[in-house]
């Protein structure tokens, strides 16, 4: 069930960033509201490796609740709790942002998955 609430999360926020690398106007929902409106190139880059890693951890969170991949379970003992500092460091940082749309939507997304990441760590 963590799992699930997980991937849906991070599927969101994959989706978003898709947007984002694709044009979309919503740079003030994004790192830091610096760019409101479509965002400059390199940081259109960046929320595509911001995906690529989104979809890293949900692979890790899957594989840690044995939902996919069971030859990598062992494995990914270590890897999530790289997950579990991953996301208290984006809670963090989506806390103290001074773009205040990002501390309504994107704290209390980061903080759900900060939750799950250490549920699926300590339980697994």
């Amino acid at each position: 069930m963590v799992a699930s609430i997980a991937g849906i999360l991070l599927l969101l926020v994959a989706l978003f960033q898709l947007c984002l690398a694709c044009g979309a106007p919503w740079g003030s929902l994004a790192m830091g509201g610096k760019y409101p409106g479509k965002l400059p190139f390199r940081l259109r880059i960046a929320a595509l490796v911001q995906l690529v890693l989104l979809a890293f951890i949900a692979l890790i969170i899957f594989i840690r609740v044995g939902m996919i991949l069971p030859d990598y379970l062992d494995s990914s003992h270590m890897a999530i709790w790289g997950v579990v500092v991953f996301m208290s460091i984006s809670s963090m940082l989506n806390l103290i942002t001074s773009s205040k749309w990002e501390r309504r939507i994107w704290a209390p997304v980061v903080l759900l998955l900060l939750a799950c990441s250490v549920i699926v760590a300590g339980s697994a």
